[in-house]
């Protein structure tokens, strides 16, 4: 009796060790910012966004879009991102692992370590770039937490960027096309 009982339990265990493993809500779609919800750096001059999603079980890919307002000096301006991957495809795994990737940029080829996690019904996209300047290594890292409106009509995006020069942060509202 008293095996029975443990084995009950211990499967009952395992079964919920295995309902834990959230999977992530399906993402996939092409989504358009809405500005005027949205709570955007002053230093990134978005204009328009659209982000293309593709998602497997396996993985997730980003293809963001990005059209931005001239800086004010006719130059790259502050916060610019001319270099640096802004508009990259990026494809992170879902199983929790990092995954290394690079990118070629004005700045020779920058590598990229991409992580994603799942937790209370939100998504967690985590890229780190380190990248060469006339300063020496340098390491910028952005962190996205996703989350879907109850309809899946609409993803907001709380980004928070690290560098060098300081942390920015976004709260990017996108609307499903």
């Amino acid at each position: 009796m008293k095996r029975v009982v443990f084995l009950t339990a211990a499967f009952c265990l395992l079964s919920l060790a295995a309902f834990a493993q959230e999977k992530p809500a399906d993402y996939s779609g092409t989504w358009n910012l809405d500005i005027s919800k949205s709570k955007l750096d002053e230093r990134s001059r978005i204009e328009s966004m659209k982000l293309t999603v593709t998602q497997t079980e396996k993985d997730i890919t980003v293809v963001p879009e990005t059209k931005r307002q001239a800086p004010p000096d006719g130059g790259m301006g502050r916060g610019g991102r001319a270099g640096l991957g802004g508009d990259s495809t990026l494809t992170y795994s879902l199983d929790g692992k990092e995954t290394k990737t690079e990118l070629a940029s004005a700045m020779g080829t920058v590598p990229v370590t991409l992580k994603a996690t799942s937790a209370g019904g939100k998504l967690t996209l985590t890229s780190t770039r380190t990248f060469n300047t006339q300063m020496g290594e340098m390491t910028m890292t952005t962190k996205e937490v996703w989350s879907l409106s109850a309809d899946g009509k609409t993803l907001t995006v709380e980004r928070e960027q690290q560098t060098p020069r300081g942390t920015n942060a976004a709260t990017h509202v996108f609307t499903k096309q």
